[in-house]
């Protein structure tokens, strides 16, 4: 959406004040661990565009509070395994070769958003060391969340997102649904179904001061029934609905989100029990 028709669909504009206020309605408090997913346009208008929008989120949660978004940059990996969009595999060597190694701080994240390149640039913002599913982190509890980022199943137990479960925080969509909500694959690492899977997948990174190219797995994880978990966990009246600026926008446990839609998925993905007998 370009910034014009976001003008023309926002009939009054909003502020950092504003934001606040309605992230207060959703239920937001000083002292909240957050983990945000957010659409900049799906906001409307807002004066100071997504500057104000973090420091809209910074102020719900106060100087107690920890934010942290997803900073994910999907292209520091091995290019053989590029979809979107792919590269002709003469090249696959020399990007090989040449990728800098992953750093917290220069690698830019990939598709993720204005809100998220601007959180990444505050000053004190912590980054996990994971190169392609990394997190960002503001708070006292910054550290402790992306610490010890294992490289295997970046998604798994020692992730960012299991510590955000320890921490009981609080998922906020901010225009965006579930096929955004980073937390629902710690949910998959957590559940059984069959045919449940693994892909090699490599990346360059810094060990001992030295660039290497290292591998590691990855669980096979898929975001087509991530819409209709966040649903059933709806119906379940586990979900608070308002709006920030122009959005619709959702807030729930993180924990209470994951432990449901790991039973979810056990139960309802292709080879369970449920769906071989439907």
């Amino acid at each position: 959406m370009s910034e014009r028709d976001v003008i023309e669909a926002t009939d009054r504009p909003a502020t950092r004040t504003s934001i606040t206020a309605d992230l207060r309605t959703l239920g937001v408090s000083s002292g909240d661990v957050l983990v945000v997913h957010s659409s900049m346009s799906a906001l409307g208008y807002v004066v100071g565009g997504p500057q104000a929008v973090v420091e809209a989120l910074l102020d719900a949660v106060s100087p107690t509070g920890t934010l942290t978004m997803p900073g994910h940059s999907s292209d520091w990996s091995d290019p053989a395994l590029w979809q979107h969009p792919p590269v002709p595999s003469s090249w696959w060597e020399t990007m090989r070769e040449h990728m800098p190694a992953f750093d917290p701080h220069l690698t830019p994240t990939r598709q993720m958003g204005a809100i998220v390149e601007t959180f990444h640039r505050v000053p004190g913002v912590r980054r996990s060391s994971h190169p392609m599913v990394s997190h960002l982190a503001f708070g006292p509890a910054a550290d402790r969340i992306v610490a010890d980022h294992a490289l295997d199943d970046g998604f798994g137990e020692r992730s960012p997102l299991a510590r955000l479960h320890d921490l009981d925080a609080t998922v906020v969509l901010l225009g965006v649904g579930h096929a955004n909500n980073t937390s629902l694959h710690l949910a998959e690492h957590r559940a059984d179904w069959t045919g449940k899977a693994r892909t090699a997948q490599a990346a360059p990174v810094l060990v001992d001061g030295e660039r290497r190219w290292v591998t590691f797995d990855e669980l096979d994880g898929d975001t087509d029934d991530f819409a209709a978990v966040g649903s059933a966990f709806a119906a379940t009246g586990g979900v608070r609905s308002g709006r920030v600026g122009a959005a619709t926008s959702l807030a729930m446990s993180q924990r209470a989100l994951v432990d449901f839609a790991a039973d979810w998925f056990t139960h309802h993905r292709p080879g369970s029990l449920e769906s071989a007998t439907d």
